[in-house]
């Protein structure tokens, strides 16, 4: 199951197609409730407070690098407290593999191809009750 907000992220159907194929439940926080996905917020501020709010970026390719060696670091290099002070590498190492469908190793983001979401589509039956 892949618990997130509904952010600007989701203006196609790109994430919840790929989910539905590979039969992954897909839910969505609460709207005004970012810590039903506490995680991820942290992540998110992080990234931001550590690299974007920090660099000036002129070009696509520089954001990419500077983006790039910011996740090694993040990914290889730091331990985190919760999860017993490991790198998140050596922490997913404890668990067995599974696809790869989402990675790319060579580029921070892939180009679109998927069409946008239908307006006026609601995402109410999948959104998580607080509580």
């Amino acid at each position: 199951m892949v618990i997130s907000d509904n952010g600007t992220e989701f203006t196609s159907n790109a994430i919840p197609g790929w989910a539905e194929e590979q039969r992954i439940a897909w839910h969505y926080i609460a709207p005004g409730k970012p810590m039903q996905n506490g995680f991820i917020e942290s992540f998110n501020g992080r990234l931001r407070d550590e690299l974007l709010n920090e660099t000036l970026f002129s070009t696509l390719d520089q954001a990419r690098m500077a983006l790039a060696t910011w996740r090694e670091d993040y990914n290889n290099s730091r331990p985190h407290s919760q999860i017993g002070w490991r790198t998140p590498n050596e922490f997913a190492k404890t668990f067995p593999r599974r696809g790869t469908a989402l990675r790319n190793p060579t580029r921070s983001a892939q180009s679109p191809d998927a069409t946008t979401a239908l307006r006026g589509k609601s995402i109410r039956p999948n959104e998580l009750q607080s509580g």
